[in-house]
């Protein structure tokens, strides 16, 4: 008998280490969407910078509000039928460049020159794939430019003429560069004014019924830019990323900080290869990383279960988000939770 225990025991403890596995197996997926998923989410900025109740008067700040409330219905009517987390981002995007309240599109700041020029970018969590326009001063919407780049060419990025030349190519609407004027900015350009101005970068970044991401963000650039200046918005790893494995992200900032800082891709490697939650890895970069260098600004994230953040070491950025259940809240100040 003796010489049965170790077969004995070796049978009990396979049958052990089976029924163990089985029981993982049904507790733990292997992979796809978190139970608690909600269905879909929408998250969008519209600046991060020197935003202060005092600085914004009550007026004002009631249209941009209202004009955050929009684009989140934009999007919602996307999501909610079951569209794309990649066409929720464009659509929004592309309402918020047609608004002249933003840094974006129409209203966008002047270079030092006297001129608008555009960056945007857009990432598609599901393939990995990102497309992206700089430099450009005659494509009315640059975010369905850059979806273009990443749909219908073999490129990532595509700059100034040759940007624009594809774009006429691929049949988008141009307009003359004096579009993107607006009264405000021409009389902010006159007086030269380079402080951080309150209409800022747009973004957004979604969740879709599929379980897929996408981000999208495109700016006018920073006031008073000289030589061909290039921000952060169409750097994808810097102001725009989204992978299914990780989080959708979309940046707004000073520029530089956030390309030598690969922000928007920081945030989702923390993620995978540190395991560190979103919320935390989004402070950990704009409230100790970024501070500690001087660099200001803001982002928008949701991971893949649908948790989001809207954080920013700034005094304000406008923010909104919209979720399945009709849930949504915009907010501009710092002490608005």
């Amino acid at each position: 008998m003796k010489k049965r225990y170790p077969v004995i025991i070796m049978v009990i403890l396979l049958t052990g280490a089976v029924l163990v596995m089985a029981n993982l197996r049904k507790k733990i997926p292997v992979s796809g969407p978190a139970p608690t998923r909600p269905e879909y989410v929408l998250v969008i900025h519209g600046g991060a910078g020197n935003i202060t109740r005092e600085s914004l008067p009550d007026s004002m700040a009631a249209e941009y509000y209202r004009e955050l409330q929009t684009a989140l219905v934009v999007g919602h009517r996307i999501l909610d039928t079951g569209g794309t987390a990649l066409d929720a981002v464009e659509a929004v995007v592309r309402f918020l460049e047609d608004c002249p309240l933003f840094n974006a599109g129409k209203g966008a700041v002047f270079t030092a020159e006297g001129k608008n020029e555009l960056d945007a970018s857009i990432m598609d969590g599901a393939t990995g794939l990102a497309g992206a326009v700089a430099g450009v001063t005659t494509i009315k919407n640059p975010v369905s430019a850059a979806r273009a780049v990443m749909e219908k060419s073999l490129h990532v990025m595509l700059a100034g003429r040759g940007a624009e030349a594809f774009a006429r190519q691929m049949g988008l609407e141009m307009v003359a560069p004096e579009y993107f004027s607006t009264p405000d900015r021409y009389q902010s350009w006159k007086e030269a004014r380079e402080k951080m101005d309150k209409k800022g970068t747009v973004g957004a970044v979604a969740l879709d019924k599929k379980g897929n991401l996408a981000a999208a963000t495109s700016t006018g650039g920073m006031m008073m830019k000289q030589w061909g200046r290039i921000g952060d918005s169409p750097v994808i790893g810097a102001g725009t990323f989204a992978s299914n494995r990780t989080c959708a992200v979309s940046c707004t900032g000073h520029g530089e900080y956030f390309i030598r800082n690969a922000v928007a891709y920081d945030l989702s490697a923390r993620m995978q290869y540190a395991g560190t939650p979103l919320r935390k890895g989004a402070h950990e970069i704009l409230h100790v990383k970024l501070k500690e260098q001087g660099g200001t600004g803001g982002l928008i994230a949701i991971d893949k279960n649908g948790n989001f953040v809207m954080d920013f070491n700034t005094t304000g950025m406008f923010r909104g988000y919209l979720l399945p259940s009709g849930e949504t809240k915009v907010m501009i100040f710092g002490d608005e939770k």
